[in-house]
């Protein structure tokens, strides 16, 4: 769900890849006919990687697992390069990339991989760092390193990356760690004094060194744990300041608390949806998010039917209302976040979804995953299959309705997918019920380390069966940290009343968080232990 605009890098083609090498190289001799060809890793290739990973690291660290390699495919296909021989991949370079103000020069090979989910690799980053580079030993002296270095750089080149970033082993170290300081090594293999394989031949390839990087991998004992940080710049960076387009790193959010009460028309309901929208506007915020079954005051005008009959029949109203109001995204420049909505699925079973209407002109939707006992005993509501991450001008959000929200797995695969905001319509009828979807509200901000915002409805429509009364005190929570709230709220409503919320929320500071808060919940889960898992059916 990309956004049109948001990204002016260019991703090369395999194709681009593959050109690099100049075609398909032949390599004859008495015995071996090579065809080499330079190309993106795919997990197809995964015995051939484990297998020359297990040779050139034996005795130093196991391979990569195959759900590992899989993982980071997944994350930055472009980034992975092997050169196949014969269809059989012989050298394998692996890279992510990073936002080097959050690392520095002084970072570790496990942090800068996240422990193997490289959830460090970052779209958005500056920098293209080199995870992995390995060849099979008996395509030594092929030249094949240089080749995946000049594929690395090509793309650098192609995604206006500043350049490229890796920590150098300097296996030869370990002959003169008696006699000499990691630095004054470093130092005779750069003036040429000495030869080091590694540090060598990354400096042949035009990398020049920044700092010693201490402790960089405990399990290189020839490099004594060291390693060095090594650049190559990319010339052609250009800064580029975008004017037009492109992704927001402060978001205005507005929330509405809105009043139950009943209209006579679709229209006069539309009438008031659309005050609401043009006042958040005036604000110039980005996003606007309304509360769970929005159009539920027209439910009066089925009175006599049986609940769940009511409620197929305001269904009927669903399409109007998303085009009516992805109408007012674009006329008013705002995202909006409908609240929920009964809609009629293609199965004829009756889902709780809500709308994303992009100020593009684009929308989407997330259905309510977990029913209450309530919506599927009054209502017949089904609850749905998919959980969604969206991309907008603004960064990613994920929406969780009501219920949802109660379920941390949600969240914590939204978090994983990226997501920065997460946005909760609800609706409870009491206190009690509205401190569930707050406390567990908060606690998806803190462990998702992300904003979370809820936004419910006040009020109650008389004599309409199971719409009785509505308690609500909007508000937009932070995590909690240093940078943040004290109490880790960004705003509140008033509760009882109808009103509205619009505050500032600085995305940049939860990148920052995952990668330098006091605590980092995303990045600290014990992965070796346990894993979460989306089942497709």
């Amino acid at each position: 769900m990309l956004v049109p605009g948001t990204d002016q890098r260019k991703n090369p083609s395999e194709n681009d890849i593959a050109n690099l090498t100049h075609g398909s190289v032949y390599m004859t001799n008495e015995e071996i006919q090579h065809k080499l060809k330079t190309r993106h890793l795919r997990i197809e290739d995964y015995e051939a990687l484990r297998e020359i990973c297990a040779r050139v690291y034996k005795g130093v660290s196991p391979p990569w697992s195959e759900e590992q390699i899989a993982l980071l495919i997944k994350r930055f296909p472009e980034g992975q390069i092997c050169i196949e021989d014969n269809g059989r991949a012989v050298a394998v370079a692996l890279s992510l990339i990073i936002d080097f103000s959050l690392y520095g020069n002084r970072h570790s090979y496990n942090q800068m991989h996240g422990n193997g989910t490289f959830n460090t690799h970052d779209p958005e980053g500056d920098y293209l760092y080199g995870i992995e580079i390995f060849v099979d030993p008996d395509y030594q002296g092929m030249r094949l390193g240089r080749r995946l270095y000049d594929a690395r750089k090509e793309l650098a080149e192609n995604l206006n990356l500043v350049g490229i970033l890796l920590g150098g082993r300097i296996p030869g170290y370990h002959n003169c760690a008696e006699e000499m300081s990691p630095q004054q090594y470093i130092l005779k293999v750069r003036n040429r004094e000495l030869y080091d394989p590694v540090l060598t031949f990354q400096l042949s390839n035009d990398f020049t060194v920044r700092n010693l990087l201490r402790d960089y991998w405990p399990r290189d004992h020839h490099s004594g744990g060291h390693a060095v940080l090594l650049e190559w710049v990319n010339i052609y960076h250009e800064e580029r300041t975008k004017l037009i387009g492109g992704t927001k790193s402060i978001a205005r959010l507005g929330v509405v608390q809105w009043q139950m009460r009943r209209f006579e028309s679709f229209e006069d309901f539309m009438q008031q949806v659309e005050f609401f929208v043009d006042t958040v506007s005036e604000y110039k915020a980005d996003i606007v998010l309304f509360p769970e079954l929005l159009n539920a005051p027209l439910i009066h005008t089925y009175a006599g039917k049986n609940p769940a009959e009511a409620m197929r029949l305001l269904a009927g109203f669903t399409e109007k209302m998303r085009q009516s109001m992805l109408d007012m995204a674009l006329t008013y420049n705002i995202n909006i976040v409908t609240g929920s909505v009964p809609q009629l699925g293609k199965d004829g079973k009756l889902y709780n979804v809500c709308f994303l209407c992009r100020r593009d002109g684009t929308w989407d939707s997330q259905e309510k995953l977990h029913i209450t006992p309530e919506e599927d005993a009054y209502w017949g509501i089904s609850g749905g299959n998919e959980l969604k991450v969206f991309n907008t001008d603004v960064g990613k959000i994920g929406i969780l309705i009501c219920y949802d929200v109660e379920f941390p797995e949600l969240a914590r695969i939204q978090a994983l997918n990226g997501m920065k905001m997460l946005l909760v319509p609800f609706w409870t009828d009491t206190k009690t019920g509205y401190l569930r979807v707050r406390r567990c509200a908060q606690a998806r901000a803190i462990e998702n380390e992300c904003f979370v915002a809820i936004s419910g409805s006040v009020g109650n429509i008389p004599k309409v069966e199971t719409m009785g009364i509505q308690y609500s005190q909007a508000a937009i929570f932070t995590p909690s940290d240093f940078s943040f709230p004290h109490d880790a709220i960004a705003a509140e409503a008033t509760p009882g009343i109808e009103t509205i919320l619009v505050t500032d929320l600085d995305l940049d500071m939860v990148k920052e968080l995952r990668s330098k808060g006091s605590v980092r919940n995303v990045q600290s889960r014990r992965v070796d232990l346990y894993e979460l898992n989306w089942k497709d059916k």
